[in-house]
C-alpha cells in the first residue's frame, strides 16, 4: 500500500506546514531554506540511482529535514537546540548512536528487522549505520519541539505523583524489558512492543527523581504538551522513515512474524503505532544518559503550553 503511504504523509505534512505558517513569526532562516534545497535535490539523485546518495540517502534526508525543522521552530519561537546550544546538540546526536544499538542488541534476539543493500566494505557499512543513528534521536525530539511550537496543546489538570506510583512504574519497566529476554524466542520474535515502552515505564521515574525533565514531572505540573508532541512526533517521524527506507538502495525490512500481508511502505500497518510509543521513549532514555553524564541541570517548572526548544 503504497500509495496510502504516500497521503497519510502528505497529509501529516500539510498539517505540520498549515500550522508553521500561521505560528511563524519570523521568516525561515537561510539554513532552513538550504536544507530544504539539498533534500529537494538529494531525492532527485535517490531517484536516479547517482551514488553515493542512493545508498547514504537515509541519513543525508534525515541531516536536511533536522536542519529544516530546528530552523521552523527558531522561525516560531526565537529560539532552537542547534542554535541555542550546538555543542548539546552535537552531543544528543553521539547519544543517539549508543542509544539506538540497545535496540539492536534486543534485534539480535528478536529478529525483527534486517538491513540490506548496504555498502560492500566494512568501513562504509559502520559510517552509514553511525551517521544514521545519530539522527534518531534528534529527529524525534526536534519534531517534538516543532509541534509543541505551534501552540495546539492546553494546559490540562495537574496529576499528583506518588512515590508508589513511582514504584509501580518502574516494576513495570523492568518486567516489559525482561519479557522478551527470558521468554522462548519463539514467543519473544512478537514482544517487541514491550521494547517500545519499556524503558519509558524504567526511566522517568528516575529521570523525575533526579529534577531532570521527565513526562511525570510534567504531569505532576498540568502539562501534557510535551507528552502529546512527542507521540505526534513519533507518528510523523514513522511515515518520514518509512518513506524515505522505501526507495533508498540501503534500506531495513521488517522479517517479524505478523501482519507481512498488510504493509504501508516497507512497515506492516500495526507497527506504525510502535512509532509513537517510541518517541516518548527515545526522549527518556536520552534524558537518562545524559542526566548520568552530567550534561544536564534540574529542570525548573515548565509554563504549561511553552515550548521545549526554549528551555536550557
Amino acid at each position: 500500500m503504497v500509495k496510502l503511504g504516500v497521503i497519510l504523509l502528505a497529509a501529516t505534512l500539510a498539517i505540520l506546514v498549515a500550522g508553521f505558517l500561521r505560528a511563524r513569526k519570523r521568516p525561515l532562516p537561510l539554513e532552513g531554506c538550504v536544507a530544504l534545497a539539498l533534500l529537494v535535490a538529494a531525492e532527485w539523485l535517490m531517484f536516479r540511482g547517482i551514488e553515493p546518495v542512493a545508498t547514504y540517502f537515509t541519513p543525508i534526508a534525515w541531516t536536511c529535514y533536522i536542519v529544516l525543522a530546528e530552523a521552523s521552530v527558531f522561525a516560531v519561537t526565537g529560539h532552537s537546540r542547534l542554535r541555542d546550544a550546538p555543542g548539546e546538540f552535537g552531543v544528543m546526536a553521539l547519544l543517539s548512536i549508543p542509544l539506538w544499538l540497545i535496540f539492536e542488541a534486543y534485534n539480535l534476539r528478536l529478529e525483527n528487522w534486517a538491513y540490506v543493500g548496504l555498502p560492500g566494505t566494512l568501513a562504509a557499512r559502520w559510517f552509514g549505520y553511525a551517521w544514521s543513528f545519530a539522527t534518531i534521536t534528534p529527529g524525534i525530539i526536534v519534531t517534538a519541539d516543532l509541534i509543541e511550537s505551534l501552540g495546539w496543546l492546553r494546559p490540562a489538570k495537574p496529576s499528583k505523583v506518588s512515590g508508589t506510583k513511582e514504584f509501580v512504574w518502574l516494576a513495570a519497566g523492568a518486567i516489559l524489558l525482561l519479557a522478551p529476554l527470558v521468554l522462548p524466542q519463539r514467543l519473544a520474535a512478537y514482544l517487541f512492543a514491550l521494547v517500545w515502552l519499556g524503558f519509558i515505564f524504567l526511566l522517568d521515574p528516575i529521570n523525575r527523581r533526579h529534577g531532570w525533565p521527565s513526562l511525570l514531572g510534567d504531569f505532576e505540573q498540568g502539562n501534557r504538551a510535551r507528552f502529546w508532541s512527542l507521540l505526534a512526533s513519533g507518528w510523523a517521524c514513522g511515515l518520514l522513515w518509512e518513506f524515505w527506507n522505501f526507495w533508498a538502495a540501503a534500506k531495513w525490512i521488517y522479517i517479524f512474524p505478523m501482519f507481512q500481508h498488510w504493509k504501508i511502505l516497507e512497515m506492516p500497518a500495526p507497527g506504525f503505532l510502535g512509532f509513537l510509543p517510541f518517541a516518548v521513549e527515545c526522549f527518556t532514555m536520552y534524558i537518562f544518559a545524559a542526566g548520568v553524564l552530567g550534561l544536564l541541570r534540574p529542570a525548573p517548572a515548565r509554563p504549561a503550553g511553552s515550548s521545549a526548544a526554549a528551555e536550557s
